[in-house]
């Protein structure tokens, strides 16, 4: 399974839903696809995912993603992939996948608080299934992978892989958890990028003299819950974690985490091209205008615009973007901006060619991060 395919991941999430819709769920069907049928160490494993499936299933009920899908789906796929990138499944990193959402979604605000106390004894006689030692890493990761309530999203990034030195499978946990994300971002009948080679269309619209606009096969699809801006907001998050990532080298002995460093790189590259030719197809259809709107990105990178955060300013439509719209922990706010970003067309075209770069990039030179940004977030000292 090639772990940034769309098609393919589409393929699991229906695996898994048909398994969940089915009358009396079958979880040995569950785990068989989660675990691309290898071996388990032991009937002892099998029995503890069991466990941990009939809770995750009671805890989430009817719950559902922003897009539609159960939420329980996330916490199934994401280990999915975490287990093909690994390979061999390990017990630890599994379980961990599933409830690395537990202290995030499992509060008694959520649930509340009788569900709450039901849930949490449900959970106590599920760590008994463990030895004492699986408990504590358990336990001691899933704190590491849970957001605080006032935490900023770099200062949580930084925070996890400060652990890394110790406990490096962090680092695995966090890219599957992030792939899993970037992958269900939209529920588009047909990938565009299944009909059309992205490269060629852009060298079609810089180059060709002969009709060279893009023409989608069909009319525009129905809205979704995350429109185009905020789909780029969640890449900036991809690039956030990334460029933490390369740069304080964490878990670099850890050849899952590489695999689904570079599958989330190639993921999100994807998705960011997916953006581009929508707006190109159905929003900034004139030819000239886009050719106008590549040529400034074009000369944007060559002068390394895309590799470190710059300030707002009036020479470049694209410098001080990640401050701009993205960089907002107050939800409210963030979303005025990514609805400005959302009806402004040309600088999304703009705006989803720089992502490309940006994670093309990352596929590329292994020296490669967006300078500027840290666990203190990102740099405002200037260009």
């Amino acid at each position: 399974m090639l772990l940034y395919d769309l098609t393919e991941f589409q393929r699991l999430s229906a695996d898994l839903h048909l398994q969940l819709a089915a009358r009396g769920v079958g979880w040995n069907n569950v785990l068989q696809i989660i675990t691309n049928r290898m071996p388990l160490a032991g009937p002892r494993d099998r029995k503890i995912l069991m466990r941990v499936f009939e809770f995750l299933d009671h805890a989430y009920e009817k719950r559902r993603r922003e897009i539609g899908p159960p939420e329980i789906l996330h916490a199934l796929r994401a280990t999915a992939l975490l287990a093909q990138a690994i390979g061999q499944p390990h017990l630890l990193d599994l379980l961990t996948e599933l409830l690395h959402d537990k202290f995030e979604d499992f509060t008694p605000d959520a649930m509340g608080q009788d569900r709450y106390a039901q849930m949490e004894s449900e959970f106590r006689e599920l760590l008994l299934e463990l030895n004492p030692t699986d408990q504590w890493y358990l336990m001691e990761r899933l704190e590491c992978l849970t957001r605080g309530r006032d935490e900023t999203y770099y200062h949580y990034i930084g925070r996890l892989l400060g652990k890394t030195r110790v406990t490096p499978e962090l680092v695995r946990i966090k890219l599957a958890d992030r792939l899993d994300n970037t992958l269900d971002l939209h529920i588009d009948l047909r990938d565009p990028l299944a009909d059309e080679n992205f490269f060629q269309v852009l060298f079609q619209v810089l180059f060709s003299t002969s009709d060279p606009s893009y023409r989608p096969p069909s009319e525009h699809p129905e809205s979704s819950p995350l429109n185009g801006a905020k789909r780029l907001y969640q890449l900036f998050k991809n690039a956030v974690l990334l460029s933490m990532i390369r740069e304080k080298n964490a878990a670099p002995e850890d050849a899952a985490a590489r695999i689904l460093f570079r599958s989330m790189a190639l993921a999100s590259m994807h998705e960011a091209q997916r953006i581009m030719l929508h707006i190109m197809g159905y929003h900034e259809t004139s030819v000239s205008r886009q050719r106008e709107l590549l040529m400034e990105v074009q000369r944007y990178a060559q002068l390394d615009g895309l590799t470190h955060t710059t300030a707002p300013s009036c020479e470049h439509p694209l410098d001080g973007l990640f401050r701009k719209h993205f960089d907002h922990p107050d939800s409210t706010v963030r979303s005025r901006y990514l609805d400005e970003l959302y009806r402004n067309k040309g600088l999304m075209l703009q705006a989803a060619l720089g992502f490309v770069v940006i994670f093309v990039n990352f596929v590329q030179s292994p020296d490669y991060w967006v300078k500027g940004i840290s666990e203190d977030g990102i740099d405002r000292s200037g260009n």
